[in-house]
């Protein structure tokens, strides 16, 4: 009973991993016989598994989502990714608090008891350092209205609250091809198609009002990068720089600088033990500082506005150390 239960688990595992399966694979794969796979589908479909037997030379299955959610089967490491994932779901999305508790409940419910302290040690607390500044969260419906909408190909409506829209005129609702739906620096975000300005543009899905019906369905364009993770950084990197920027030439590995440069920076290698860093900040002796926090030579270029102010910087600290 034991070894029919473990190689129910393993076909499972297997039909998870892949769209379709040929029976002689997973005959092979199980190393049983094709009759076998056969009585062992039949097993998952009585447990609630929608398993599909595929036509073709050899046959197979697939299986498919179904109308009832079956037990879920997870290993140890993703059992520990879900808990900690429902634990923080609420930092960035509102309107699934309960329900998020109520699913680690479930979890962990039916975990086994190793399995379950290892959980009850990894007791979350978020600590938001975006709280008051760059983090927002949205709610859950407005999510899935968008996210439906990409998955559709169908173009979204909705009117768009800017920063200066309290002093605005009325506007009319955009109209986008939704592509991608985005994280970044704690923000939701769309990637999309604007259809009135026939270019790529990013919407903070915490200032959109989706609106119904949706409009036509849409062939995708292709995005002016390789992917959007690409597409997202290069967009923000050019346009949340800070006031005042910077470069110093730094006596340091650009792979050790890097590491603390933070994700605005430019980090380019000149030789194998010097770099070219870029930075930006809120205000010019800010900027001087935090050059001053890497632990080796550095020479300024520029600007100017830069130059004296850490010539004022040394001052100050030149007063403080006597």
């Amino acid at each position: 009973m034991s070894e029919t239960s473990a190689r129910l688990l393993s076909l499972l595992s297997l039909l998870q991993a892949r769209r379709d399966w040929p029976g002689a694979l997973l005959a092979e794969r199980l190393e049983v016989s094709p009759r076998t796979v056969r009585r062992d589908v039949d097993r998952l479909r009585d447990l609630g598994y929608p398993v599909r037997a595929t036509k073709g030379p050899d046959g197979g299955y697939r299986l498919d989502a179904g109308a009832d959610l079956p037990p879920l089967l997870f290993d140890d490491d993703q059992a520990i990714a879900v808990a900690v994932a429902l634990q923080t779901a609420t930092t960035t999305v509102t309107g699934i608090e309960e329900g998020a508790l109520r699913a680690l409940a479930t979890v962990r419910q039916v975990m086994p008891a190793r399995l379950r302290q290892r959980v009850d040690a990894l007791q979350v607390t978020t600590v938001d350092r975006y709280a008051d500044s760059r983090r927002t969260k949205v709610d859950s419906d407005q999510l899935i209205a968008i996210g439906m909408a990409v998955r559709a190909r169908e173009v979204l409506r909705f009117d768009y609250a800017s920063p200066r829209s309290a002093d605005e005129e009325w506007q009319p609702p955009r109209k986008v091809e939704p592509h991608h739906l985005v994280t970044w620096g704690g923000r939701w975000y769309l990637v999309g198609w604007d259809l009135d300005r026939k270019d790529w543009r990013t919407f903070r899905v915490d200032r959109m009002t989706p609106k119904t019906p949706t409009g036509p369905r849409f062939t995708p364009r292709e995005l002016p990068a390789p992917d959007v993770a690409t597409y997202i950084s290069s967009r923000f990197r050019t346009q949340e720089q800070w006031p005042c920027r910077g470069e110093a030439i730094l006596q340091a590995k650009a792979s050790d600088v890097v590491q603390w440069a933070g994700r605005y920076a430019i980090v380019e290698e000149i030789t194998p033990t010097s770099c070219r860093l870029i930075l930006s900040a809120w205000s010019w002796t800010g900027l001087a500082a935090s050059f001053g926090m890497f632990e080796c030579d550095l020479e300024f270029v520029g600007p100017q506005e830069l130059k004296d102010a850490a010539t004022q910087l040394a001052a100050r600290y030149h007063v403080a150390a006597s």
